[in-house]
This record gives C-alpha cells, sequence and structure tokens, in this order.
C-alpha cells in the first residue's frame, strides 16, 4: 500500500480526487499562518525560526499563509525560514512556483537544528497502515499480494493507543461476537514522524500543528478508503491511480510525542479550533470586500470547514510542542 500511494502522488495531481482545506478557502491558510504567527511571539520571537509544513500539495496553505504573515506579522515574515517536507518531485516543482527560497526535505532528519513551527495538514491520514484482524480467538495482519488482499497468522498488534498491546489497551467490544471480529489499524509511520518531531521539540523550542480526520479517542474499526477522480474505489483496483488514505489515531499519536518528551494539546474538533482562531469574523470580512456570488461562495466555503455534520468534527486538531511552550492558540480553553 505505501508503495502505491508513492506511485500515485509521484504520477497524479491528487486534487484532481478531492478538496482539502486549503483549496476550498484562502482563509483556512491565512488563520494557520497567524496562528504560527502567535506561537512565535509565545516562544520569544527566535530569528532565524524555521516554518516548515509537512506534505505542502501544491503549496496553496503556505501561500495564503505568507500573505497573512507579511500583512500582518511582517516581523515573523523576516525572521522565518521556509522548509517543505515532500517527497515527489511534481509536487515539488508545483511548489517551487508558488513558494520561492524554499529548501525541500525527504524528512525531520534533514531540517537545520533550530526552533521550529510546522504545519501538516491532512498529512498523517496518507501514511501506510497495517491491518490486523481478530479471527475468533486468534490474530491475522492483512498484506496485498498480487493484487488482492491476503492473510497471514500474526500476533496481536504490537501497540495501539499510546503503546498499549491490543491485549490491555483495546475498547470493549459491545457484545463477544463483535470482540471476536475486531479489526485494528495502525500507522506506525505516522508514529515514527510523531517521535522524531517530539523528540526534536524537547531540545528546540517550538510547536507542531496537525489537522486532520479521525476519531478523538482510540477505536477499533476498518478505515482505509481509496479515492478516484473524487469517488470511492477499490483500494486494490490499479496500484498507483487512487490516493490512498485512513482515519488518523489521534489519542495514540499524541501518547507517542508525549512518551517521546513533547507536550500536547488535543485533539480539538476542527471546527471549534478554526472558529476560535477567528474563521467566520475573517471570511466576514473578506465577504464584504467581494461581489455576492462570489461572497456567498467565501461564506460557504468557510461553513464547510467548520460545520459538525461536513469537515468541523470528524477534523481534528492537534498541538505537539515543547514542554515549556505556552499553550498554542486555539486550545486555551481546553488547557487544564
Amino acid at each position: 500500500m505505501a508503495r502505491a500511494n508513492a506511485a500515485y502522488y509521484a504520477t497524479y495531481d491528487p486534487f484532481a480526487d478531492f478538496t482539502t482545506a486549503p483549496e476550498i478557502s484562502q482563509v483556512f491558510g491565512e488563520i494557520l499562518g497567524l496562528w504560527a504567527a502567535v506561537m512565535w511571539d509565545r516562544i520569544g520571537r527566535p530569528d532565524p525560526v524555521l516554518l516548515v509544513e509537512a506534505g505542502p500539495g501544491r503549496g496553496t496553505l503556505l501561500a495564503d499563509a505568507l500573505r497573512a504573515i507579511r500583512e500582518v506579522a511582517p516581523a515573523f515574515g523576516s525572521a522565518l525560514r521556509l522548509h517543505l517536507v515532500e517527497t515527489s518531485s511534481r509536487l515539488r516543482a508545483l511548489q517551487a512556483a508558488r513558494l520561492p527560497g524554499a529548501v525541500w526535505h525527504d524528512g525531520l532528519a534533514t531540517l537545520p537544528d533550530g526552533p521550529l513551527l510546522l504545519l501538516a495538514n491532512e498529512f498523517l491520514d496518507a501514511l501506510p497502515i497495517r491491518q490486523f484482524l481478530r479471527r475468533g480467538d486468534a490474530w491475522v495482519e492483512r498484506f496485498v499480494e498480487k493484487g488482492r488482499f491476503v492473510e497471514a497468522a500474526a500476533d496481536a498488534p504490537p501497540s495501539w493507543s499510546g503503546g498499549a498491546t491490543m491485549t490491555t489497551g483495546a475498547p470493549r467490544a459491545k457484545d463477544e461476537g463483535a470482540a471476536r471480529s475486531m479489526t485494528i489499524e495502525l500507522c506506525e509511520a505516522a508514529h515514527d514522524f510523531a517521535r522524531s518531531l517530539a523528540s526534536r521539540l524537547s531540545n528546540h523550542t517550538g510547536a507542531a500543528l496537525f489537522l486532520d480526520y479521525g476519531p478523538e479517542c482510540s477505536a477499533a474499526g476498518e478505515s482505509l478508503q481509496a479515492l478516484r477522480d473524487g469517488r470511492p474505489t477499490d483500494p486494490l483496483a490499479d496500484p498507483g491511480t487512487a490516493d490512498l488514505t485512513a482515519h488518523v489515531d489521534f489519542a495514540a499519536i499524541a501518547a507517542t510525542a508525549r512518551a517521546a518528551g513533547a507536550a500536547t494539546h488535543g485533539p480539538l474538533p476542527q471546527g471549534v479550533f478554526l472558529t476560535r482562531l477567528g474563521l467566520f469574523q475573517r471570511t466576514d470580512r473578506l465577504a464584504r470586500t467581494r461581489q455576492p456570488s462570489q461572497a456567498l461562495a467565501l461564506i460557504e466555503a468557510a461553513r464547510r470547514l467548520a460545520e459538525p455534520d461536513r469537515m468541523g468534527r470528524l477534523f481534528k486538531a492537534l498541538a505537539v510542542c515543547h514542554p515549556g511552550c505556552p499553550t498554542p492558540p486555539g486550545f486555551e480553553a481546553d488547557s487544564q
């Protein structure tokens, strides 16, 4: 599955198959840019500071973010150094057109030392997963072989919900039948990323903000899906031609980050988070300068991002920070 998604991003335009928040409304990128500016101020205004995006797509989010930063927080704009975590050469070319002066990396390891502010929107959901299935009293792991799913005997999933083993960490099923047919998904790449990031943030001041979709609490269930031409499709049909995604286990990712020395805030529903950051106020001000049809489109886009029955509840915000950092913007009301 990992190779199939790598081939997809290297060859196809993923935004023909789905629309991410930065493509829905320019306000999304603008307020995340200002989130980073406020966080920069709260950590002591370091100069220089790395502004990093993981999985920057077409570069839309950062282009909108930098425009807002130049207008509202020029001192931050002067201090930041732009770095992008992106492995696709095709996407790097698109990003270069919008983000001149950026430096690209395949992962976190080659980022320069120093204070860091990282943004990652719909990044974790695209990382490869492993699937474990409970068959009666035994566990199997599901693999892909010659274009079809196969199963092989396995121990209980090695880790889940912050390192707890499945025999002790799984949610209790409602009945014995459900407990004997449980599916668990494990994204080791997401945990590796969180662990590496948290280790860095435990030594250098800074913060990271993840926005993605998935449950607030760890839960059993199958979420692997594929999209082609904007529609669900068979994940095994024509590997490398569809985008594969799975829900993010935010509770487990946060636990991994804390175990590696970082502090975490959230997860918080995206709608709540964006509303606290001023999504609707900024949209309203922008709409006043546009023609009626454009104004209505801006307002509809904000509602799509924030309303609970759309993207506002399924999508979550999670912050990972240096343990001495002040509470990040948008999370203050949830701090203990």
